[in-house]
């Protein structure tokens, strides 16, 4: 999976998809990730901030921005941007490999 990065405030930040994102996101609104409204900008940016957030912290980044800073500091585009790229590299546009999948073995 590239590497995906988003810039805020000057600073690039790592932002990906991580269990832990989706535990913040469960967290801060109640609804796993599952239950995002894609229409919906609250849901898309709380998700992008835990996304940032995780990243981060698994990459021993420093990012301290609260949910509203962040978002303060994040376009409409700059969220969208990131979804697209997610999508495309989720399969949903698929960039992932397209390796035939194995089947199973049958047991005796």
């Amino acid at each position: 999976m590239a590497k995906v990065e988003i810039t805020i405030n000057g600073v690039a930040y790592p932002c990906r998809q991580t269990m832990g994102a989706m535990l913040r996101f469960k967290q801060e609104t109640g609804k796993e990730v599952t239950e995002i409204d894609p229409g919906s900008f609250s849901d898309l940016c709380t998700y992008l901030w835990c996304c940032v957030k995780s990243a981060s912290k698994a990459d021993g980044k420093d990012f301290d921005l609260s949910l509203m800073d962040f978002a303060d500091s994040v376009t409409p585009e700059d969220a969208t941007e990131w979804a697209e790229a997610n999508k495309e590299q989720s399969g949903d546009g698929t960039t992932e490999s397209s390796e035939t999948p194995r089947k199973k073995k049958k047991r005796a």
